[in-house]
């Protein structure tokens, strides 16, 4: 991929493909330094899953992580000022859902 970047021409096409989807594509997007994995992890979130299994179907898929890894990793994204910086609306929801579910043991 970085050869085509390389190359010439492919870097602008390949930031105007990613402008319009919701993981985006790092520096193309404005990533704020946030890898892959993360914007991706942002972006499932962005989702909603039709029913039970759905959404550790995706992870384990599009992820390829166990979704206990995914969690542990979701976890260290809602305290990361980044990711806040990146997506204010999800990552505000997660955490009022996580705070919800901690007042509740």
């Amino acid at each position: 991929m970085d050869e085509d970047k390389d190359a010439g021409g492919g870097a602008d096409k390949e930031a105007s493909r990613g402008a319009g989807k919701g993981a985006g594509k790092g520096a193309g997007r404005g990533g704020g330094g946030l890898g892959r994995r993360e914007l991706d992890i942002l972006a499932l979130e962005r989702r909603g899953f039709p029913g039970p299994g759905a959404k550790e179907r995706a992870v384990r898929e599009e992820l390829g992580l166990a979704p206990v890894r995914y969690y542990q990793l979701l976890n260290a994204l809602l305290d990361d000022p980044r990711a806040l910086a990146h997506d204010p609306v999800t990552v505000n929801r997660l955490r009022r859902i996580r705070e919800r579910r901690r007042s509740e043991r």
